[in-house]
């Protein structure tokens, strides 16, 4: 029997209540930035192919370097969820200001300079088609050189999941989201609108198109950071934790923060900066059509994980603050919880791709002015594309949960090992190799090696967690200092759910 397993420790429906109650709002939450990109794909999709394609590239290539700082800032739920359980809350607000500082100086010294030099030279370096080049290096640009609101934003969400208030900021995410589909359709479309639909545009708007989109995901994105902004400096959480005057850097925290987080930052930026090799390089050197069919697939990919990923930092936080509390028991039951519901989630959407593959992919494809055997041919790509997709669903369940729970308890260096290796070998090593020793399968080939990744992902992540190594682990030094007027759990205390 593993260390993770044995009595009082198999998921209870009093657990399964438990993830639900912190799960749903972070599922919300997790999926906005996804549901914005699926928006603006969709959106940009009423343009053209060209369009849909420059916005896949663009995005995933903008969201590469901003994941490794999401993934060390992530780290901030973390912290805070453990000191929740220690009753160690006067340290919450000094671990949200690091994660800030993390941003800020992250922003200055690294994105600003990447998004001005480094992403046009990088997108010249592909050999894309002009036009599909010229986008995506718009698109890529202004995400990029607005990400200082992406990473402020995540040490904010991720403060409020650390207390187990999420609520705020799933307010926050749906008023973006909001925000975002009205800037999408100004912004894209101009004054022309959208005829096909029959909605008029608004008359001396210029039509700005990818670039639009990516202006409207910005403005998305600050209204996202600023509502949780504006109540984390409230006069309720200042009068709780100290967050007005918690904002001096914290060397000791930071450097805890720091170096906890960068092997998350490593497994975060690594996987996505082998997905967005895997789509510009090996996917999309079979062509437009093949690249416009994957970045369907994808979409509908993220719309099927991002819930899982809510759930996984639903877990996060209720590991670490069961681990600060020295229940680790707890810990295995909430995860265990977790992935049941996950499990089932995922599962149903590989059933749901499998049988409406081809519509789904149509959904992007027949839209705008694209010739009909153009959207028979990326329907036709997608559609094999989307059954690899459906067999990796439940694989991709395993690993997301397994990955939260062991980020909960603050082991991070060997499941970013664990990626680094994996993904490099499979993705882009195996992806090469297909496409060198199968081009005939075209970019089949390298969606073949994703998947493999993806299965071998979920189950080494799954024996990691049961092997119970993380036991060993602490985050956070000395004994348990209890916070006036904090007791997790009690009415009013910030760790109440409200």
């Amino acid at each position: 029997m593993s260390p993770s397993r044995g009595r009082g420790v198999a998921a209870r429906l009093s657990d399964v209540r438990e993830v639900w109650s912190l799960a749903w709002p972070t599922v919300v939450t997790m999926t906005s930035y996804t549901m914005m990109q699926f928006v603006d794909s969709l959106m940009v999709a009423q343009v053209g192919m060209v369009e849909l394609a420059a916005q896949g590239n663009g995005g995933v290539w903008s969201w590469a370097p901003m994941s490794f700082l999401v993934g060390v800032i992530t780290l901030v739920n973390t912290f805070v969820s453990q000191s929740l359980g220690a009753r160690r809350l006067h340290d919450a607000a000094s671990y949200a200001w690091s994660g800030i500082w993390i941003a800020v100086v992250s922003w200055l010294v690294l994105l600003l300079p990447l998004a001005f030099f480094g992403l046009p030279a990088l997108f010249g370096a592909m050999g894309h088609e002009p036009r599909v080049q010229e986008l995506e290096t718009q698109y890529a640009g202004i995400l990029v050189g607005a990400g200082i609101v992406t990473l402020a934003g995540k040490a904010m969400s991720n403060f409020f999941f650390g207390i187990h208030r999420p609520k705020v900021v799933t307010v926050a995410a749906i008023v973006g989201n909001v925000v975002n589909v009205v800037g999408n359709f100004i912004l894209i479309y101009g004054e022309r609108g959208l005829p096909s639909l029959g909605l008029p545009g608004i008359p001396g708007t210029q039509a700005h198109g990818v670039a639009g989109a990516a202006v409207a995901t910005v403005i998305g994105t600050f209204v996202e950071f600023l509502v949780p902004f504006v109540v984390f400096l409230g006069p309720k959480l200042h009068a709780e934790l100290g967050t007005r005057t918690a904002w001096k850097p914290q060397w000791g925290m930071l450097g805890g923060l720091i170096r906890t987080g960068v092997p998350n930052g490593i497994q975060f930026s690594n996987e996505m900066i082998c997905w967005a090799l895997f789509m510009s390089s090996l996917v999309g050197r079979f062509g437009t059509d093949h690249l416009a069919a994957g970045w369907s697939v994808l979409r509908f990919m993220h719309m099927s994980f991002m819930p899982a990923v809510g759930f996984s930092v639903a877990t996060a936080s209720l590991v670490g603050k069961s681990i600060g509390a020295g229940r680790p028991d707890n810990a295995v039951r909430q995860t265990h919880a977790a992935l049941t519901v996950s499990l089932a989630y995922m599962t149903l959407w590989g059933v749901v791709m499998f049988v409406w593959r081809h519509d789904m992919v149509g959904i992007f494809a027949d839209s705008g002015d694209v010739p009909a055997e153009q959207v028979a041919r990326i329907v036709a790509i997608g559609g094999t594309l989307m059954i690899c997709a459906a067999v990796f669903q439940t694989f991709d369940a395993l690993g997301i949960i397994y990955t939260g729970a062991l980020r909960g308890a603050g082991d991070t260096l060997v499941p970013g090992l664990a990626t680094v290796t994996l993904s490099w070998g499979l993705i882009v090593g195996g992806g090469m190799a297909l496409v060198a020793w199968f081009p005939e399968w075209e970019s089949t080939g390298p969606w073949l090696a994703a998947t493999a990744y993806i299965v071998i992902y979920g189950l080494f992540m799954a024996w990691r967690f049961e092997s119970g190594r993380w036991r060993s682990i602490r985050l956070l030094g000395g004994a348990p200092q209890p916070a006036p007027g904090l007791e997790p759990g009690g009415s009013g205390s910030v760790g109440s759910g409200s």
